[in-house]
């Protein structure tokens, strides 16, 4: 992170801490990346809760991160800098949306989503590109949450094996 953006932002604000997803967002190369992975152990954690559960966190690690990373933004003073990364942990919250966690399940989720994020398909390019603010931080990231989580459907239904390889 470059250090003028840096100054403006501290872990010790919990807002910020949350925002950089609990400092993965302050590595220095591929920040996405390791804010996704940074959401794995809350995953796992989450593996044996019911559905509604896991739906009614990844609805509200989705409405909270709005403000996360709207904050965060204007805080630093730039829209959707690459160290705010709770957009990455809520994506890959929805990813795993009605898919049971297992290994195999979170190494083909991780990677669909981030190829989704990454390439940023229609819609999603669109969406990064036109909103702004917190709104737009986070849509871009849940939908391409949606399409992998679509993927994994896809997988399970046609190739159930295949998330059962690890």
């Amino acid at each position: 992170m470059q250090a003028e953006y840096r100054a403006r932002v501290s872990m010790k604000n919990p807002i910020h801490f949350l925002a950089l997803g609990f400092g993965s967002g302050l590595v220095p190369i591929m920040p996405g990346t390791f804010g996704s992975l940074a959401a794995i152990p809350f995953l796992v954690l989450c593996a044996d809760v019911s559905t509604v559960s896991f739906v009614a966190l990844t609805l509200i690690f989705s409405i909270v991160g709005i403000y996360l990373c709207g904050k965060t933004a204007d805080d630093m003073q730039v829209h959707d800098h690459g160290s705010i990364v709770w957009d990455e942990i809520a994506g890959m919250f929805v990813t795993f949306l009605f898919v049971p966690i297992s290994l195999s399940s979170l190494l083909f989720g991780f990677v669909l989503f981030r190829l989704f994020d990454i390439l940023k398909p229609w819609p999603i390019g669109i969406i990064d590109k036109r909103l702004h603010g917190g709104t737009g931080i986070m849509l871009d990231d849940l939908i391409a949450g949606a399409m992998a989580c679509g993927c994994l459907h896809l997988l399970m239904s046609f190739w159930p094996a295949i998330l059962q390889v690890l």
